[in-house]
């Protein structure tokens, strides 16, 4: 990582990006500012590209504990897609919300029961776990339903989501690394 014209990152790192960043005229400034404004809508747009697609609120989830192991890990990076036309089956792994949690809930389906009416409700279980997940679900709550789900397991890459769990767990870190991301943007030159 090379900062412009300092010729690397020196014991004055900080004074070297403010330096760089007044020396900046304000033609090149709006120029990194708006490549910054790209990038970031870039990546949202691909995300709600991703979301219309698989017709999942979060197409790409991280598993956040070791309830489903030896099927996923902890830190696995999960693809989701959720099609309300696709029926739900017992085996099938889903990510879920309930009322009153904030985090999706990655489990198995274990037991489906589906009415003549077309209305079904289901019952999941983490792999790892031992008891059904009946306590996770709002008071009162038995049973599943389909919009409960927010997709369905279709692939995963093996701890790759760490480095979410890394910056949940340790916030400094975050902005740190978003800090650094932010003012190599800014201060890349084009050659």
């Amino acid at each position: 990582l090379c900062w412009p014209r300092s010729g690397g990152i020196r014991g004055g790192g900080a004074m070297d990006l403010f330096g760089d960043l007044r020396r900046m005229n304000k033609r090149q400034l709006y120029y990194q500012v708006l490549n910054f404004a790209m990038i970031v809508s870039s990546a949202l747009m691909i995300w709600k590209g991703l979301i219309v697609v698989t017709g999942s609120e979060s197409p790409i989830v991280v598993v956040l504990s070791g309830s489903m192991e030896p099927a996923f890990h902890r830190g696995d990076l999960l693809f989701l897609t959720n099609f309300y036309d696709d029926p739900i089956r017992a085996g099938e792994i889903v990510v879920f919300k309930v009322e009153g949690r904030d985090i999706p809930i990655v489990h198995r389906v274990i037991k489906v029961h589906e009415k003549g009416n077309g209305n079904v409700k289901f019952l999941t279980k983490g792999d790892n776990n031992e008891v059904d997940d009946r306590g996770l679900y709002k008071e009162g709550q038995n049973w599943l339903e389909k919009k409960d789900v927010v997709g369905r397991a279709r692939g995963f890459l093996p701890y790759v989501g760490m480095v979410t769990i890394i910056m949940n767990d340790y916030p400094k870190f975050k902005y740190a690394l978003l800090a650094v991301m932010g003012a190599y943007v800014l201060l890349k030159r084009e050659s």
